[in-house]
């Protein structure tokens, strides 16, 4: 823009140039414009490099894959996710991302290709209702010493062996998951549906504060370590603080909250008989999160963290294998959800450097046959999980951790537990569920997470075991993931 002023007595009349349209701004705006075209085209090699490390197309990163049309899975003996028998003589099918309807066997769908089971087990997804999609496959120092993009990147590889394991949903209890589940969610990436909680909420000292002795004190210049960093952590001290984080997690996506309610194992300096956290600070989190709708999630080992966590209005135990008969009592009459994980301290646990972490681990691991014996003996609501943690090799006896479960329960109630019982916990999230609509069951209207099992897991669940040679197809929200079975593309009627 140019403009006219007047000129002084004796002069012309003057013509001033706007700075913004001056030759060293036009230089700077060439500058910046040429750098911004440089990250530009960097952001585009970057998620090609991406693309390619994760063994996808590019343009899986912008575009979500549309679902089929319509599916029909023929000729498989079906456990709903409730029944105590299999389901024969009947079709299901799938519209979109849902399932339409169980038909009678033989039914014509025009304009659905068909997918023929041959009198192998359809059953729904499974669920993990303890997982940690960020920290399951990572070895702990990588974890919290890796650049945070290549945690991520393993994270999003190990999500796809988790899925083609079987498992299409995962409660997420502590972890920066929201950008694996958006990919996920996008297309970009195949994963598990992910219940999120975000950052684990954590006192001083608490079992999610993964500092070392020489980053205390926290001042000014070190007020935060690298787990928190990262996300994988908040450490919270009295009531203000643990609103700010409790909230802080919920406008990131939280679907529920996970606060560390007792010691731990895998953090070095909280032994597991410690409480953590105050009765004010974790009705601070409870009324946080019910506030918005959803629930806190507690770890917590010891029957007097179990009592304190109850008090104070927590809906899920995470652990508790150290309960008493008091504390389990108290559990069924607050109709709260015992999160238990077969931790047996066999070949499948986590590993842990320390010979106190071993000891801890050892206690645990007697704890937890009469934990699953007091839960069932009182009617308690149990959920299942394997908190399957800091492990590159444990994560393929997903699967086998769920198989363990026939020392205490019939088959049919195992498969329960990883389906629809698991699924009511999911449920508590409310509004907070980032995906609407049943799930843990073969029924109309659910959603259309399937698997198709060679045998019969309702007789053995060694099946579940291993699922590279007995999973024979991986449906999640009605689109294809595996599939060895025999398919004919759609027909007219």
């Amino acid at each position: 823009m140019r403009m006219k002023w007047p000129a002084t007595p004796g002069s012309a009349t003057r013509t001033l140039t706007c700075p913004c349209h001056g030759s060293d701004a036009m230089a700077l705006f060439s500058r910046v414009e040429a750098r911004l075209s440089r990250r530009t085209l960097l952001a585009a090699t970057s998620a090609s490099a991406i693309a390619a490390m994760l063994g996808m197309p590019v343009a899986s990163l912008a575009q979500v894959p549309s679902h089929p049309g319509l599916t029909v899975l023929r000729g498989g003996r079906i456990f709903d996710g409730q029944s105590a028998r299999l389901i024969e003589g009947r079709d299901v099918l799938v519209r979109g991302n849902r399932i339409e309807a169980l038909l009678e066997a033989g039914t014509t769908v025009a304009d659905a290709q068909s997918i023929d089971c041959g009198g192998r087990t359809l059953t729904p997804g499974l669920i993990d209702a303890h997982w940690h999609a960020l920290l399951a496959a990572i070895p702990q120092l990588v974890a919290f010493t890796a650049d945070v993009p290549y945690v991520h990147l393993v994270a999003a590889q190990e999500a796809e062996r988790t899925l083609l394991r079987g498992f299409t949903t995962v409660r997420d209890v502590g972890g920066p998951a929201f950008a694996l589940k958006r990919i996920i969610d996008e297309g970009g990436v195949a994963g598990p549906r992910i219940y999120p909680s975000g950052a684990m909420i954590s006192q001083t000292s608490g079992h999610g504060d993964f500092r070392q002795r020489s980053d205390l004190p926290r001042t000014s210049r070190n007020d935060i370590g690298a787990a928190e960093a990262a996300g994988i952590s908040a450490i919270a001290d009295g009531e203000a603080e643990v609103l700010r984080r409790v909230r802080e997690q919920l406008m990131l996506g939280a679907s529920q909250i996970k606060i560390m309610a007792g010691g731990g194992v895998a953090s070095a300096y909280d032994p597991i008989d410690a409480l953590q956290y105050s009765e004010s600070e974790m009705r601070a989190a409870v009324g946080a999160a019910a506030d918005w709708g959803t629930y806190v999630c507690a770890h917590v080992y010891t029957a007097d963290g179990i009592r304190r966590a109850l008090a104070c209005g927590v809906r899920s135990i995470e652990h508790g294998q150290l309960a008493d008969e008091d504390a389990v009592r108290r559990m069924k009459d607050a109709d709260a959800w015992w999160s238990l994980q077969p931790f047996l301290a066999d070949e499948d646990a986590n590993v842990y450097a320390s010979e106190s972490q071993r000891m801890q681990q050892q206690r645990i691991a007697e704890g937890t046959v009469r934990a699953f014996e007091l839960g069932r003996k009182h009617g308690v609501k149990i959920a299942f999980g394997t908190d399957i943690l800091f492990n590159p090799k444990g994560t393929a006896g997903q699967g086998r951790q769920l198989a363990k479960l026939a020392r205490w329960f019939e088959p049919v109630d195992v498969l329960r537990l990883a389906t629809s019982r698991n699924a009511e916990l999911l449920a508590l999230s409310g509004a907070r569920s980032p995906y609407p609509g049943p799930l843990g069951v073969v029924a109309a209207g659910a959603l259309a997470d399937l698997l198709v099992f060679e045998g019969d897991p309702l007789r053995n669940l060694d099946v579940l075991a291993d699922p590279e040679r007995n999973l024979k197809l991986v449906m999640k929200d009605g689109r294809l993931h595996r599939n060895e079975l025999a398919t004919l593309p759609p027909r007219q009627a």
